[in-house]
This record gives C-alpha cells, structure tokens and sequence, in this order.
C-alpha cells in the first residue's frame, strides 16, 4: 500500500500564504492546494456562511480538524479502490488501515462533529460520519478510479464524474443487457456441449465485456465516433466475433466444424481464434463501423499494429487533427498486460507526434490468473493494469459480475478520451470459468479458486436476479428466452451440417480497391520506374535549398553543396542521394512517404538528412514536405527506442493503406531481433494466415566492417528461411540506382508485398557506389547484375555474390591473375528467387564450369544454404555441361562475427582471395575462411 504524504497540519502561516497567492492567480499554486482552496471558497459562498468574515472562514477551514478531514478525502479519492467491493470471489472488500479515520488524527468524537471542507463533495457543514459514507458510495463500491498519479485536470474530471448522482438506467437498456448477457452465455453453454472438449477460450466470467463492447459503440456514436478497432487475444475472442462483431453463425460452425474454405483454398488460414472481422453497428446516433484486428497466439503482439491500422484509418477520414472520429480498443489479459513488454512499448508511443492516435481506451480482463498462475507469480503490483502508470494514465476498477457498473466504467472512459485524447483504462477484476482451454483442468494449481467458482452464479443469473427484484423481469421470462436463443443456434448449426455456407471470397475494398493478390508470374514481370530528368532536377533544388535566414550547420551544407552537384554532366550520385530522390520522385507522382525508426530523419550514418535543424533556434525544415504539400505527404519519424512496437504500428499503418510508401529503419540490422514476433506472426505470414497484405519496407543497415557481433548482421538468413510462396521480397544490393527504382517498384505495382532490404553501412560513402543520371531515368530495378567487364566466351567460373562483398571481390580481381576468366554477378534481389534473370547469363557462358557463392557471414548464417539448392537446380536445367556449386566464405560459427577489427580484416581478405582460388582452381570444392588465431 502506498504511504499517504499529504499537507501539514502545523505549518497554517505557509497555508495561509498559499491562500493568499491562490486569490490572486488560481493556477500559481500546486493542484492539491488549488483543490483545498476551492472547497474553502465553495464554503465561503454559502448561504449559512454569508454573514462570517473572510477571516473567520479562512480560520476555519485552516483548523487541525478540517485539513485532516481534508486529508481524509483525497486519500479516498486517491486510494479508495483499494477498499472497493471489485473482487467477485471475494466474500467482502479488504479493509484498509490507512483510510481509517484514525489514521488522520480523527477520533469517534469527531464523527458527530460538522465540516466546512465536506463542501469539496457537495457536503458542506456535514457530519464526518456522512462525508466518510458519502465517499464509500462514490469510490468503494463496484467501481472505482485510480487517479493518484496523473495530472491535475484528468484528477478534476473523475472526481465530479464519481462525486454527481448517478443516472439509472432506463428500462429498455436494463433490459438490452439482459439480452447481451443472454445471447454470450446460450452461446457458450451450446458451444461446450455440441463440441466437447473443443477449444474456443470461453469468455465466462468476463461476460460483461459484450455489454461493454456494445456501449462503446452506442455512446461513441452519440459523441462523434464513426470507426471503433479493436484488438484482442483469444480469451473470449469467438463470442465477441460472433455477438458483438456479428460474424455469422454458420461461418462459425462451419470453422468448429472443420469445413474446408473452397473459395480460399490458395490460403492456409488460421484458427477460429485468432480470426478478425468488420461489419458495421447501428445505432440510434448512425452508424459506427467496427473492426477486430487479426491476431496470432503471441498476446499484446496485435497492440501496436491496431495503433498503426488507427492512425491509417485517421488519416482516410481526415481526422489527423482531433483524432475523434476513430479509437482504438485494446483487450488485455492480465497476465499479459503486466507481462509482456510489448505494452509498456505501446504506451510510452501514445503521446509521441508520429504514433498517437488520440489515445487508446485498454481493457484489462482480470481473470486473476493467468496460464495457470496466481497474480503474486506474475507481478509485483496490485494491479496488472499498473503498467499503465507509465503515462499517467487513469484507471477505472469494476467488479466484473456488475455489469450495470461495467457499462458505466465503458461510457467513462470513452467520454473521458474524447475529451482529453489520452489512453484509458479498465480493469475488470473477474474469473475463468474453466481452465486456460476447455480442456485443461484449473484444479491442479487452483483448487480453492475454482472451488468457488464452481458455486459461484453467472453474470446472467445475478443480473436476473436484480431485474426481477426491480420488476423488469422475471425469472421464467429470462429463461424463455434463454431457451429461445439455445433452440435458434440449434437450427443453425442443423443446417450448416446440411449445406456448408459459401464462403465470401477475397475481397479489394476502401483503398485497396484495384489492388488484387499477386501471382508468382508477377515477379518476372518488368515494372517501369523510371522518372523524367526535369522531375530530378526539380527534387534536387529542394533537397539542397533551406529558408531565407536559416542557420544550416556547416556540415550539412557542405553535404547539400555537394549533393547539388551530383546531377550535374552524367551524374555521380550517391546512396543518400539516390535514396531522398526515390521519395521526391515518388512524391511527385502523388505517392506519399512515411519513414520512421530510430534517429532516422539524420539517418544512424548520418547519410540521409531528410530534414535540417537550425543551429540557433533548434527549428526543423523538412524539403521533402515543400513537395505537393496539399495534397501529397511526406512524413518522417524518429522513433523511440522500441523495435517491437514501432515495427507493428508500422505494419498496421502499411495493411490498412497501400497508398503510402511505409518504411521501417532499424538503426542496425542486428536490432531487427527485437522485433522478430512482428516478423514472424505479421509480415511474413499474414497473407497466408489472414489473407491480409502489407506493402511494408524494412531497411536493415547489414554488412561487415569489423564492428562486433551486434552490429554486423541483420540475420539475412532468417529473413530466406522465412520466404514462400511469394509472401516476401529481400534484396541486398549495391547501388543508389537500384535502391531508386526497387522503392518506385514497391508502389508502382497493383499488388502488395513486404519489402526487406538490407541496407549498407560502409557503401554509403564507397566511391565506388554511384549511380549516373540516366540510371534513374532510363534504368528499372534488376534483379541480378551481371559483369559487363568479361567476353562470355572467356569466362569459365562465376563467382555469385550479394550485397558490401562485391566491392572487396571486384577490388581483389584487378589484382588476380586470369581475372578474365572469372564473371563476378550480383544477386540484387534474393526471393523471390529472380531464376529468370540469372538463366540468360549462364546460358551466356558457354564454358561455363563452376559457381561460387561468396558472402561476408558464416557458412551457417547469410544466403549460401538458400541459394546453393537453388542455384544447383537452375543450373541442371540450363548449363549444358555439369557445373558445381562451391562456397566461399567464413566456417559454421555461433556468433556473427568477432570482435577484434584486425582479425576481422584479416578474416575478410582471407575470405575474398580464396573464392578468386576456388574460382580458378578446377579441383578444389569448398573453401573456408576459420577463425584466426
């Protein structure tokens, strides 16, 4: 429990002096004492106070016995959860010493006596035992506010939302529930006996997050909202899909029962819980259109992609400025909540300008275990729900089993969002039904937990019993429809087992429409990227201008002088370069940009300088902006230093608007590691899984310099074994050119697939890596480039590479001798593998006789154990002699690379001269570089 640090009661001359400062300017003085000297002046107003003095009054309320019953009131406004009613196993609330009256220096005297300050809660001049029993009904009943850490005006607004009269509902939403709580129980009692055993993560004993969903839309609805998307795990998932989202019935049973898709037949799928929707709700206000987000097993992994599906759909309704018209819900387990850090990712993005949506509103379903564990197992907190005190964020506590207080704690927090734009939170302390699957046995590690919940009743049956207490029902009339329900899922159910539904094919809607799913053949297609030689010239004087009298570091300049000058004859432009006039261009053509990652506006290598700061005023200008600025954006962020996160907002950014060239950055390749769920469950998988498409980019700095374990390696290998079925493309490659045309081609298709990149570290200022003018407007990406420099006839061995080696490679040939008899070929895009590109140049070679791949990783990482059957395979079906297959490069190791510089070097030269020797050596079948010594 929190110790209370409230004002001192001997120090009256400091009071004083802060009630005069207070009279003069309200907002001079801390919040807690604007708030005292507020009751006091509410006091003063009175009509049994008009006669008294300013002094006498201020006397008053400054005595020892008001400031402690002063006291006394905020504790309960800051800590009255603690003895609220919010635990439905429980027999009672716990009480707590430190809101005892006594702990405030009041005794049982003082119970009788009469207090000014009790005008604070619309108590004026009452009795301490009225005030005390007035603050229990407002914040120790079934709902209650956790406010003690935020801010002044966010504590002002839940204290007169929790301290005004209460509205009863009508009739016919008491009733409206009723039916909500109907419909989620019938539902789950016929799922558990028509499919035993099955699993389907029952929503039972959180039954009152229908009621609550349905508020959401109802009350949003009234106050502007058009757009609600959700996110959830899959405890309870299948009951919200089919009463709250209306996902229809046999397309249900037709999953429980295991009925094959025909019309999707091209896709693997997923499980019923795991599976989104959208449909639209009416209500009395319009209507409100409602999204679940698709979401795998990995929990709070779906948090930041909703966030950045939220922020797209903003930006469709052109609501980027109030950001009221869509919100974000997010449904938390409480394990998971406090558990994973993914959540504090999340939370710490709500405020930052490239991420907030204008606040989330978060459920905590407090089940009060997790897997199988008790809370004391998996946190350190009272509450799962305090991971949001990172933001300050309030938290609104209810008792799950009222659900009457659960719809109250709905329409709080989301009036509370629209009002403020921040994150909310409510945390509904509950229970599981069964185990953490219907198959699993809760009693092995929870008997006295599960002994009660056996006897304990459903949120149906207690609100049953308050309706027919209140004469709005009956208990015959509620099993009447009970019953009505159960009979009408039967007939469904008959008749799905009868005729399977026809399944609804893919579908290209809102701004996907004209896009369509790619087929493997789309991948030799060639794609015009080019772009006129007027639009660089037009991009460039952008990039290289600043404002009149902005102060533009001396460095920079000197950078955009030069910049300014690569265009100029047949060019010599470099990676930076190229890349910013990738995004200009795009811009031109009406595609908008957004780039985000860690210290990404400079770049991590200083390279990119997409926007300038002033050097005396600290102002930022970003050239790219200055680009159709109405009607065309250009957004780049520095992220904070989350990959998880940042990662999925953008992913949920790029799968709700293919209309945006949407990139990731990671500051070193290696760092993509943290955010490998995102890779794996979303980008890699999501077409497959949820017929879901991404046209994301990920630009991961990868290559060897002799900097270490960590900052060598984006882990290519992962990202290859990862790749079917087309799902991704992962390119490493070695020109400004190609990186201009493979980011046109991204948005010049009518299809979308995620874009990985290995992007270079010490090639950005290589003088080697430059690209001419005509290579941006004549060229388009290749997929493989050959060697220009050798007659076919001579050439009896290619070596193949990829990526920063094959600028050592083509160093080391001008020294090797019979150079001419070795073709060095990059392989630019990796997957899909470009086989029609890479079969004309060996058909090209008509002595052709052995391939070596060479990379900079160790033979167990990097693209050698996906390239070699591959390359081995197209060679059987074009070479017309046998050739090998060889590699050439570092041994199997465990970490990326070493440590040490020098040994790095000697590595990498060792590396390089020795696939020059296997190249021209016609015995020798492998060779590899081992760890020096």
């Amino acid at each position: 429990m929190e110790k209370f640090t409230y004002i001192n009661q001997s120090n009256v001359a400091y009071i004083e002096d802060q009630y005069q400062n207070f009279l003069k300017s309200p907002d001079s003085v801390d919040a807690n004492w604007r708030m005292f000297f507020e009751g006091i002046e509410f006091a003063k107003k009175l009509p049994a106070e008009a006669s008294a003095s300013t002094s006498a009054a201020v006397g008053g309320a400054f005595s020892s016995a008001e400031l402690s019953v002063y006291n006394l009131i905020r504790a309960y406004r800051d800590f009255g959860h603690f003895e609220a009613n919010l635990n439905p196993l429980a027999s009672g609330p716990k009480a707590s010493p430190e809101l005892s009256f006594h702990n405030f220096g009041l005794t049982e005297v003082d119970l009788e006596k009469t207090f000014q300050i009790g005008s604070l809660v619309g108590m004026p001049n009452a009795k301490l035992k009225d005030i005390i029993a007035q603050l229990r009904i407002y914040y120790c009943r079934t709902i209650s506010v956790q406010v003690h850490d935020a801010m002044p005006s966010v504590r002002d607004w839940f204290f007169k939302e929790f301290e005004r009269p209460e509205v009863n509902l009508q009739a016919k939403e008491k009733i409206e529930i009723h039916n909500q709580l109907v419909k989620t129980e019938s539902f789950e009692k016929f799922i558990h006996t028509r499919y035993v055993g099955k699993k389907r993560f029952s929503i039972e004993g959180g039954d009152s997050l229908i009621p609550m969903l349905e508020k959401f839309v109802t009350s949003g609805a009234a106050i502007g909202v058009e757009e609600l998307v959700l996110g959830m795990a899959h405890r309870g998932r299948v009951n919200v899909l089919v009463n709250f989202m209306g996902k229809a019935l046999p397309a249900i049973f037709a999953e429980f029962e295991g009925i094959r898709d025909e019309n999707n037949s091209f896709f693997d799928g997923d499980v019923k819980y795991h599976l989104g929707f959208s449909s639209d709700k009416n209500t009395p206000s319009g209507n409100c259109h409602i999204s679940l987000a698709f979401n795998p097993s990995h929990l709070e992994a779906v948090n930041p992609v909703v966030l950045g599906m939220v922020r797209a759909k903003q930006r469709r309704r052109k609501d980027t400025e109030a950001r009221k018209k869509v919100i974000p819900i997010l449904i938390h387990g409480d394990g998971a909540m406090i558990g994973q850090g993914v959540v504090a990712e999340t939370f710490t993005m709500s405020g930052l300008k490239g991420y907030t949506v204008g606040g989330t509103i978060h459920i905590c379903i407090d089940n009060q275990v997790a897997f199988t564990a008790s809370p004391e197992s998996e946190r350190s907190s009272p509450y799962s729900s305090d991971i949001a005190k990172i933001i300050q964020s309030p938290v609104i506590h209810v008792n799950g089993d009222d659900v009457e207080a659960c719809v109250r704690a709905a329409d709080i927090a989301i009036r509370f969002r629209q009002e403020f734009k921040r994150d909310v939170v409510v945390n509904v302390i509950c229970y599981r039904r069964f185990g953490h699957n219907e198959g699993d046995e809760p009693m092995f590690t929870q008997p006295l937990m599960y002994e009660k919940i056996k006897k304990h009743p459903t949120a149906l049956e207690l609100y049953t019993r308050k309706l027919e207490t209140e004469k709005f029902i009956s208990h015959e009339e509620s099993d009447q429809v009970f019953k009505a329900r159960i009979d009408e899922l039967q007939k469904i159910l008959d008749q799905t087992r009868k005729q399977a539904p026809a399944m609804k094919p893919l579908a290209f809607d809102g701004l996907w429409k004209g896009f369509r799913r790619a087929e493997h053949s789309d991948f030799e297609k060639s794609v015009s990227t080019k772009t006129d030689l007027a639009t660089i010239k037009k991009v460039t004087s952008l990039l290289t201008q600043t404002p009149a009298g902005f102060n533009l570091n001396a460095k920079v300049q000197k950078l955009l002088d030069s910049r300014a000058k690569m265009i100029e004859g047949e060019g010599a432009i470099d990676w930076g370069m190229g890349e910013l006039l990738s995004y200009g261009c795009l811009l031109y053509d009406g595609t908008p940009v957004r780039l985000s990652g860690q210290d990404c506006i400079r770049g991590t290598f200083t390279h990119r300088h997409s926007a300038y700061y002033d050097q005396k005023t600290g102002e930022k200008f970003s050239p790219l902006s200055q680009i159709r600025p109405d009607d065309v954006e250009f957004c780049v962020y520095d992220s904070p230093l989350s990959e998880y996160a940042v990662m999925g907002f953008e992913y949920g950014n790029s799968s709700s608007d293919p209309t945006f060239l949407t990139i990731w950055e990671a500051q070193f390749g290696d760092f993509v590691n943290g955010a490998q769920i995102i890779l794996d469950q979303f980008i890699s998988s999501a077409e497959q899984k949820w017929q879901r498409m991404s046209g994301l980019v990920l630009l991961l700095p990868h290559g060897y310099e002799g900097q270490g374990p960590e900052h060598s390696s984006a882990r290519l290998e992962r990202f290859l074994q990862m790749c079917a079925q087309d799902n991704i493309q992962v390119c490493n490659m070695t020109t400004p050119a190609q990186l201009f045309h493979v980011l046109r081609r991204q948005m010049k298709r009518d299809f979308r697939k995620p874009l990985v990149i290995m992007s270079p570290k010490s090639l950005l200022r290589h003088p080697l890596v430059i690209s001419k003018v005509k290579e941006f407007t004549e060229g388009e990406f290749q997929e493989v480039l050959g060697d220009m420099n050798v007659k076919a006839k001579d050439v009896e061995s290619v070596i193949i590479c990829s990526g920063k080696v094959y600028y050592d490679l083509l160093a080391a040939k001008e020294k090797t001798s019979g150079q001419e008899k070795v073709a060095l070929i990059r392989a630019e895009q990796l997957y899909p593998f470009p086989a029609h590109k890479f079969a004309p140049i060996f058909k090209s070679y008509p002595n052709l006789k052995k391939v070596v791949w060479c990379q900079e990783e160790p033979k167990n990482m990097g693209a050698w154990f996906f390239m070699q059957p591959r390359l081995t395979e197209l060679l059987e079906e074009v070479a017309s002699e046998k050739v090998s297959v060889s590699y050439a490069g570092r041994t199997e190791r465990a970490s990326p690379a070493t440590g040490s510089e020098k040994v790095h070097q000697y590595e990498q030269a060792e590396l390089v001269q020795n696939a020059y020797d296997l190249a021209l050596n016609s015995k020798a079948k492998t060779s590899q570089v081992r760890r020096a010594k």
